[in-house]
């Protein structure tokens, strides 16, 4: 009995001292920030809604650019998210792209929403203009803490010692958000309410 204490003693001061507490923190931290995450961008999607229905009752003509929205947010539906797929890293692109079509996608609604000082006037509008705006900054710090998170993880699962341990227990690198032009994705839509509208197309 008493060998076998002396035994998970060692092995724990072992796996102590290969950095596994490390992994298993930097792992909870990850999680922890991929959660705030996806809580942002489900906040995002269920304002959704009630912003195309408020701008079609005033432009019910810009057809092409609703359905682009309305598109965009089902796309990002229908993506399962599992707990995996931080850990996936093609399931992870797939998840990037759509929730960045959606961005783009608000800008463009948004872009046209200029033409109709009706709307860009009405108090319903303004409110949920100005909490997608929230939103969307809110969305651009929890990425930014995700990344960092990420980043932290996977340093220590690429450095010695810590990754034999990262291999015994097999802990692999976890996937980040990268794009092209990550600040230009991030920078949440611009909102002036004391800009001059544009004139409606006819």
């Amino acid at each position: 009995m008493r060998s076998l204490k002396v035994l998970l003693m060692s092995v724990a001061v072992l796996l102590s001292g290969c950095g596994y507490n490390s992994l298993q923190q930097q792992d909870e931290t990850v999680k922890a920030a991929w959660a705030e995450v996806l809580n942002q961008y489900q906040r995002r999607s269920d304002l959704i809604p009630n912003l195309v229905a408020t701008v079609k009752g005033f432009a019910a003509q810009e057809e092409k650019v609703l359905l682009g929205v309305t598109e965009a947010r089902a796309k990002t539906g229908s993506i399962q998210l599992t707990p995996e797929l931080i850990n996936n890293e093609q399931a992870f692109k797939k998840f990037q792209a759509a929730q960045g079509e959606l961005t783009q996608a608000l800008k463009s609604l948004f872009a046209v929403t200029e033409n109709y000082p009706q709307l860009k006037s009405d108090a319903n509008f303004r409110e949920l203009q100005s909490q997608i705006e929230g939103t969307e900054n809110r969305i651009t710090v929890a990425r930014n803490r995700y990344i960092d998170s990420v980043r932290a993880y996977n340093i220590t699962v690429r450095s010695f010692p810590t990754n034999l341990t990262a291999m015994l227990f097999k802990n692999e690198v976890k996937p980040s958000f990268t794009v092209e032009n990550e600040a230009a994705v991030s920078k949440a839509p611009t909102i002036d309410f004391n800009a001059p509208a544009a004139q409606p197309a006819r």
